[in-house]
């Protein structure tokens, strides 16, 4: 059963893996193309309340999204923000990080906070065909990273 953060950001509409212990979600605004949510699925509400097996999990997770985030973006870094504020359960949103503008479906997607700190607004909402190809391209690029 997902979690109230799992379900604010559009899951399983906008998953692209899961694994036992963390979801991995597309962000509805993508401040980057390719920003993710990383949801834990543990009803924890504080990062030291994660088991032992969802940290571990966890690893796997994140090699996961940098070589999905990899292929995809071609990201120069990449921020994990843990913005707990709003959504209690505990998550990351990660932010693909880049110099120069990508393209998706003929829309650029700049960095606005280069070289900064990532800022996440202003940000982008694909169409509904946009975001379904966005998320094909990242579900095929998680298979290919090893899943």
């Amino acid at each position: 059963m997902p979690n109230a953060t799992e379900i604010k950001f559009g899951d399983p509409d906008t998953r692209i893996a899961q694994t036992a212990h963390w979801t991995v979600l597309l962000r509805p605004k993508q401040p980057t193309l390719g920003s993710l949510v990383v949801v834990c699925r543990e009803p924890v509400q504080q990062f030291s309340a994660v088991s032992a097996a969802g940290f571990a999990d966890l690893q796997h997770v994140v090699k996961g999204v940098e070589g999905m985030l990899r292929q995809v973006v071609d990201y120069e870094r990449i921020n994990y923000l843990m913005l707990m504020m709003v959504d209690p359960d505990v998550h990351f949103h990660v932010i693909p990080r880049y110099s120069e503008s990508r393209q998706h479906q003929d829309v650029a997607y700049p960095d606005a906070g280069w070289p900064g700190p990532p800022q996440l607004e202003p940000s982008i909402v694909p169409d509904a065909d946009a975001r379904a190809k966005l998320l094909a391209r990242l579900r095929g690029a998680w298979v290919a990273a090893g899943e």
